[in-house]
Order: C-alpha cells, then structure tokens, then sequence
C-alpha cells in the first residue's frame, strides 16, 4: 500500500485576496485596498487568519453587510402596515359591510312594471313578520351583526334550546333566522322590533341572496356548458359525452381536481348584486326590485343594502330608525321583562324535573 501524501493547505494568491480597489466574497471587511501586494510572510499569516475567521460565530460570509436590509414594505413607504387579527380583518372590510341590516323576505314571482316609458321586469318580494331577534357585539361576538328572523313556526316543531332561547327575548319561534353583518355599532336595533318594506327607499340599490332551483343530475354540456362531439364521423352513441377526464404522463394519469363533469346542478347560494328597488308598500307587505332573484318561487331570500353602490341617504336612514322606535318604544322594557320570565320559567322547570 503506497504511503499516504501529507496534507496541502491552499493558501489564496494575493491577486484573488486583494482586488482592485473592491474586497472579494472570501475577504474580511478589515482586508481593504491598501494592502500591499508584497509575497512576503506578513501576507502569508493575513490570508491565514482571513480563512480562520470564517466560521458560525463569525458568519459564513465575509461580504459587508448590505446598507438596508429591510427596505421593502415600510410603513414611510406609503404602503400599510402588514397586520393581522381580528380588528385588522374587520379594518379590511369596512368599505364593503353595509352600514344596515337586510331582511328575509319570499321570493312570489315576476312581474313587470313600467319605469316611464320603459317596461322593466321585477320580482315580487313580501315581507312575513319580519323582526330582529338579538344583536351581536364586537365585545363578546368578534364582530357587528343583526340577527333577523321571519315567519312562524309552532312550538311542537321547535326544539327545547331554541324555545328557551326565543323565550328570553320575548318572541314567538320563527321559521328562518339569518345575521345580517353590520359596520358598526350604529347599525345594531333593539330587538323585537318588526322591520317593514319602508325600510328601503324607493331608488336605491339592494343585494338579493338565495339558493338557487335544484335541477338535479345535470350532463356536461347542461351544467358547463360543453359543445358535445360531432354527429358522425366515426362517432357512436357519444354525442353529448364530456369525452376523456384524464390526462396522461405529465399529469400522472389521473383526474385533477376540480374538472368539470356530470352531477347535481343548482341549489347553490347566489348572490345577485346591484337590483335596483322600484316600489315599497307597507300595506301589502312587498318590495318590488328590478330584475330576476335566485331561486323558484316560495323561495326565502337575504334582502340588504347594495356592498357596491352608496347606502341610501343619511335622511332616509335616521327617518327609517326613528320609524322603527315610535312603533316600538318600549322594546327595551319588553326585553328585560321576557329575560325576568324566562329565568323564572327555567327554574320552575328544573324545580319539576328534580320532584320528578
């Protein structure tokens, strides 16, 4: 077996240790352009000690340091500051949460109406007890809601908890609830109060959402909107087939996900945005908006002010408020009453489940 060769130590050439004027990557930054080119042993022990000196403790890189390393994306910048959080995701959305809460109305049927001299379709929208069963703050909830309920529903259908809970507010069960978010505090309504279709003003914009129609198992050209395959030509008993759902080699020989194929079409959550509202009556209980709505007829709509488009005016607004609390001037009143009664009831209930 041959003898092993001793160790070599490369030592750097002066010319790759000192540059022209600019020290290299495997240069300290106290090794500057003044130092003297000459091969003597001074050189020697300061390339020696350039390579020691590099290390963890010391770092890996022997380059300056750059003059601002966070540079990008600062507050001076004009850009904002990267928060996250509850207030912050609510700051977000502050310019598209309605200042008011919506209503849940039934969606009847279309007609139409003339605008002038213009023919406009409308859909028929009709209030049914309509009242605000509780608000949520953003003390104890996270967030400005108004919680909406419309209808009714006999006590039989409805289950224990959610009796308790309509009792403490002093209101019959409701068949639908909905929550309708607010901006803020200002929007919040005393509860029990019945909201009627002049809450709208004639004019503004509105945002309607509802499920649309179920139309069951629907193929790819119905549901996607596929032009099928030809007619002859070799084809046989496939003309409205998607044709192939999966691709080879490069994508693995599989289905992505998320490609569009036969299956259950509609009933989905629609949201139609920017109806313009043409007629409000308090006597029949309708609100007629220009257009057509999600859904078939009998179908529970979420009716509120347009995200996009400015908010009624102020006057209408405060007129709107003031409606609401001459209606029901001691809702405050009827509501800690009806807290006082469901405690009492509730332990009356408990006294009999404990004789029992």
């Amino acid at each position: 077996m041959p003898p092993r060769l001793p160790i070599r130590v490369a030592f750097p050439r002066p010319s790759a240790v000192i540059s022209q004027g600019t020290p290299r990557r495997l240069l300290l930054p106290a090794l500057t352009s003044t130092t003297t080119c000459t091969p003597t042993s001074t050189s020697t022990s300061t390339s020696t000690t350039a390579l020691s000196s590099r290390g963890v403790h010391n770092g890996w890189s022997t380059a300056p340091a750059r003059s601002k390393p966070r540079r990008f994306n600062q507050p001076s910048a004009g850009l904002p500051a990267l928060t996250t959080g509850p207030a912050a995701a609510l700051k977000r959305r502050e310019n598209t949460t309605p200042l008011r809460a919506g209503v849940l109305a039934t969606k009847k049927g279309m007609t139409s109406m003339f605008v002038g001299k213009a023919r406009v379709p409308c859909t028929v929208l009709q209030l049914d007890q309509v009242q605000v069963v509780a608000n949520k703050t953003r003390e104890q909830h996270g967030y400005w809601a108004v919680q909406v309920g419309a209808g009714a529903r006999p006590a039989r259908n409805v289950t224990s908890p959610q009796l308790g809970y309509y009792e403490a507010k002093g209101i019959a069960p409701k068949s639908e609830l909905a929550e309708f978010k607010v901006r803020g505090e200002e929007g919040l309504l005393p509860v029990g109060a019945q909201l009627l279709p002049d809450w709208f003003q004639r004019g503004q914009y509105v945002d309607v959402r509802a499920q649309s129609r179920g139309m069951g198992f629907a193929g790819g050209m119905k549901r996607h909107g596929f032009a099928g395959q030809e007619a002859s030509h070799g084809n046989s008993k496939n003309h409205r087939t998607i044709g192939t759902t999966g691709p080879s080699q490069g994508s693995g020989s599989r289905v992505m996900p998320g490609k569009k194929m036969p299956g259950r079409m509609g009933n989905e959550w629609v949201t139609v945005q920017n109806l313009k509202v043409l007629k409000v009556d308090n006597e029949l209980g309708v609100v007629l908006v220009s257009g057509p709505v999600p859904g078939p007829k009998g179908r529970v709509v979420k009716l509120q002010d347009s995200k996009k488009r400015k908010a009624p005016a102020l006057p209408h607004r405060e007129k709107a408020v003031d409606a609401l609390k001459e209606r029901h001037p001691d809702a405050e009143e009827r509501l800690e009453m009806a807290r006082k009664t469901h405690l009492d009831m509730k332990e009356r209930r408990q006294a009999r489940t404990l004789d029992l």
